[in-house]
């Protein structure tokens, strides 16, 4: 893409995103504990459990804003699930705030809190669950009781287990693979990059794993892992030294059990390109996620640098980055495609990140998103009639080639520039909700820092072009990559034969498209089809056996 292209798009969101972290900006004036940016940025091995435990709190002080928002989050995400009982964190933090209190059930709470506006959730990861509480400051006093019940004195009700464990049933057999193709892939793909470790398994757990959680299970994992020495307390808004202080008091009263946490699990390392293809039943098109490992993630000064050069590849849901401008802007081949250095939490969602997600073992990974398939190019177009593979091929070629070009040259200084910009006001719009701004000061002590946007910000000022071309060399690589495509069982076969024998595969337009191409995307077309993936292994696994 054209660097005018670029600067056209990047204006709108600078003045956006200044104009929404103004105020924020502002009343995080108010709290110099929390906002202060560390004079050296992280550089060292971090220990993730030394955000947590009794008086460690994170305050957001805004005596303007009429709302108070509360977070407890604990350092036992699905990683602590027993083996056998995968998905049993998920069942705690769900009973603990769809089951109501010793005093409420859980409809008298939701009938008492709807006049207040106010709201509460939990949130499980790998490795922390998050529980949050909003509520504005008129209503504090009434709404806190509820919050500290759910906390200490959860009802644990039979009948509210039975409909959680339900749910949760229900989406491992069948809303995971059912619901979205996107989200299977990329879900797929972290099974394979963590296969034999705790990071394996989706939050939810799996279906063989669901029926063995008790009830008993459920209220012996409360207090065991939600404890008061594994937790951070994050409060922001219009609160009092008073409220800070009893909300403090009242979390000291549970478990007093210090948590055998576990290591995080490390991503597997891949032999060359190894790749699963998941064939099912009527899939309209071919979706795509890969990765690789990579040992870098907020906590290192280096990311900066990595999120220069994953931005120029393609932020979730932007138009302006390589990958989508190659794939569908110039191809017309799908909705979009992009680049990660983190796992992006509910990307079918949210066009921005999530707080409460912050993990230990990291990899890079591009998601392409659903092209079409064999058998539908054939149907609409009598031109194509003898081809035996889609897209697939083509695109993830085309993607790889994109990174590997990357790798071997690096960005121009006017590419640096432009993209580095976009990223020092893009950055802003995380943090537009009090709710968020609080949400990512958390997830800074997680990784030692004290506030990751503010440290990434001036991390980012004083980069230069070369320091992200040597970060890309260092880190990145496209020899050795998982790759997981969730695909119609028509096409899965032949996918796999073209992958594993590196077949040439020439783009399928139909004539009326290829026509209207410019000589040289046509040039470039050949070259993507010819160019050569290091493929050493391709499995196909049947949808049903997926997750086991």
């Amino acid at each position: 893409m054209s660097m005018k292209k670029i600067a056209a798009y990047i204006l709108p969101f600078a003045l956006l995103a200044t104009s929404c972290a103004r105020q924020p900006q502002e009343a995080q004036q108010t709290n110099t504990e929390t906002t202060t940016t560390a004079t050296t940025a992280a550089t060292t091995p971090f220990n993730a459990n030394e955000a947590f435990g009794p008086g460690k709190v994170v305050e957001l002080k805004q005596p303007e804003s009429n709302k108070v928002i509360i977070k407890l989050m604990f350092k036992n995400g699905s990683m602590v699930d027993p083996e056998d009982k995968k998905g049993l964190t998920y069942t705690t933090a769900q009973m603990i705030s769809e089951s109501g209190t010793q005093d409420m059930t859980i409809t008298e709470i939701k009938d008492k809190i709807f006049p207040w506006a106010a709201e509460y959730g939990a949130n499980v990861d790998k490795e922390v669950t998050t529980f949050t509480f909003a509520v504005h400051t008129d209503f504090l006093d009434q709404f806190y009781p509820i919050v500290r019940g759910l906390m200490l004195n959860p009802a644990f009700a039979e009948e509210d287990f039975k409909r959680v464990k339900s749910n949760q049933q229900n989406f491992v057999d069948q809303v995971i693979r059912a619901s979205s193709d996107e989200e299977y892939s990329k879900k797929a793909l972290e099974d394979l990059l963590f296969r034999g470790t705790n990071y394996q398994h989706v939050v939810e757990g799996t279906s063989a794993t669901v029926p063995n959680i008790t009830l008993e299970d459920v209220k012996k994992h409360w207090r065991n892992y939600f404890t008061r020495n594994n937790v951070l307390i994050g409060i922001a808004g219009n609160y009092s030294q008073e409220f800070l202080d009893r909300l403090k008091a009242d979390v000291a009263q549970l478990s007093e059990v210090t948590p055998n946490i576990p290591k995080a699990g490390e991503p597997n390392k891949p032999n060359g390109i190894q790749v699963e293809i998941i064939k099912k039943n009527d899939a309209l098109g071919s979706a795509i996620f890969t990765g690789t490992p990579m040992p870098v993630t907020r906590s290192a000064d280096d990311f900066a640098a990595l999120m220069v050069a994953n931005s120029y590849l393609g932020e979730h849901r932007k138009s302006y980055g390589q990958l989508y401008d190659k794939i569908r802007t110039t191809r017309s081949m799908n909705y979009g495609d992009y680049s990660y250095i983190e796992w992006y939490d509910q990307g079918g969602s949210y066009q921005l990140p999530n707080p409460g997600v912050p993990r230990t073992s990291n990899y890079f990974a591009l998601w392409i998103r659903p092209v079409q398939i064999a058998e539908g190019l054939q149907k609409q177009y009598a031109e194509l009639k003898g081809i035996d593979v889609g897209h697939a091929h083509f695109a993830l070629r085309l993607a790889i080639r994109e990174v590997d070009d990357l790798i071997k040259n690096g960005l121009t200084q006017e590419e640096f520039e432009l993209t580095r910009k976009f990223l020092r006001s893009y950055m802003k719009l995380y943090i537009q909700t009090t709710e968020k701004q609080l949400g990512f000061l958390m997830d800074s002590r997680f990784y030692g820092r004290q506030n990751y946007i503010e440290e990434m910000d001036q991390l980012l000022a004083n980069l230069t072009v070369e320091d992200v071309n040597e970060a890309v060399k260092k880190y990145w690589q496209t020899e050795n990559m998982f790759i997981t495509i969730v695909t119609d069982d028509s096409e899965a076969e032949p996918l796999k034969q073209a992958l594993l024998n590196n077949t040439p595969s020439p783009m399928s337009y139909s004539n009326l498209v290829k026509e209207g191409l410019p000589q040289e995307v046509l040039a470039e077309d050949e070259e993507v089809a010819n160019y050569k993936l290091n493929v050493k292994d391709v499995k196909i696994i049947d949808s049903k056996d997926t997750f086991k």
